[in-house]
């Protein structure tokens, strides 16, 4: 088994595992991602068989991409705040919040010279959100669903407020022409949601962060007496998670070109669907950024396979529903295996 050491007063907690350990950790890992692999295979064949040429085209594959990548960078913030056992109801607010404050007149006026200002006031806009949802949840000790579920209301109405419930058309040509344009053939959206992922894996598996994130969702008393600012580390991840909304914003504005309250409704459904199918655990403890990004890409090429085949979202939905039902008692299985197996 492997040891912890822990001094008094330390800021960080030193883990050490043998490499048969490290083996043994990360084979369901691997396990997972192997068995979503195959599903989106499986998903993919169907598609190319009842949709025949045109599913499998290089043009279908890039919509499929495009389609996932905002609600990926959604859902990538929120597989760290569910690793370390919380939840985050208000992602799609926020969205459609810092959508409606980066095109207000004076903001795209401003960012008239310099398209990259609104870049800033839409992330800046879901940093001090999430920061909110932190503040509230880790000093207010206010359950997270109850926090961010007000959050969600009170975002929505916020961004209703602001825009007058009107419609803000985005105007400022430098922003749209750089987020519709391709690098090597492929959106710049793709690329922004492909550099997130990479950075959240990094951020997640390389880093002190990402350690602590998992000791908190594992035991977060252990990892408080282990030296761990449970409640600083707590408001980092809802501002991550803030901020990765504030990102997607940016990229659904220039799909939409226009900013608008209603932008992002039931996104963080759709987010806690592909983190869960992913097979990061509800209950925090473990966490994979990688299978985040086939649960989105899983759903998304449903999606599309469905829209190609012209069925109603209705039978998308009844589908999806089963998905998320079925990952679920999958995750508790493998939880109930592994308490069985540790002594």
């Amino acid at each position: 088994m492997s040891e912890q050491s822990t001094t008094p007063g330390a800021e960080s907690t030193a883990v050490v595992e043998t490499p048969a350990e490290k083996k043994a950790s990360r084979r369901p890992s691997v396990g997972r991602n192997i068995g979503l692999v195959i599903a989106l295979l499986v998903l993919v064949v169907v598609g190319w068989v009842t949709a025949e040429e045109n599913f499998m085209s290089i043009d279908n594959f890039l919509v499929i991409l495009r389609l996932a990548s905002v609600i990926g960078v959604v859902a990538i913030g929120m597989t760290f705040v569910i690793t370390a056992g919380g939840i985050d109801l208000s992602v799609g607010s926020v969205l459609g919040l810092s959508s409606v404050v980066a095109t207000i007149g004076a903001i795209q006026t401003a960012a008239s010279g310099f398209w990259p200002l609104m870049v800033f006031v839409a992330i800046a806009t879901g940093v001090v959100a999430g920061l909110t949802n932190g503040l509230i949840i880790a000093y207010g000790k206010v359950v997270a669903f109850m926090a961010t579920l007000a959050m969600l209301v009170a975002a929505r109405g916020a961004a209703e407020l602001i825009s007058q419930r009107q419609t803000q058309v985005v105007n400022n040509q430098g922003f749209l022409k750089f987020f519709r344009g391709e690098l090597l053939g492929i959106s710049w959206v793709i690329w922004i949601f492909a550099i997130v992922a990479i950075a959240g894996w990094f951020l997640l598996n390389r880093t002190t962060f990402g350690r602590r994130t998992v000791a908190i969702g594992g035991n977060a008393t252990a990892a408080r007496l282990a030296g761990v600012n449970v409640k600083r580390h707590t408001m980092y991840l809802y501002m991550l998670s803030g901020g990765a909304a504030g990102i997607a914003a940016t990229m659904l504005l220039s799909r939409t070109t226009a900013g608008t309250s209603t932008h992002g409704q039931l996104y963080e459904l759709d987010a806690i669907a592909a983190v869960v199918v992913g097979g990061t655990l509800l209950i925090g403890g473990r966490g994979t950024i990688g299978g985040t990004v086939l649960g989105v890409l899983l759903f998304a090429t449903l999606t599309n396979v469905f829209t190609q085949n012209n069925l109603s979202t209705s039978v998308q939905l009844v589908a999806k529903g089963i998905i998320i039902v079925v990952a679920v008692m999958l995750q508790q299985r493998f939880a109930n295996r592994e308490g069985t197996s540790s002594p």
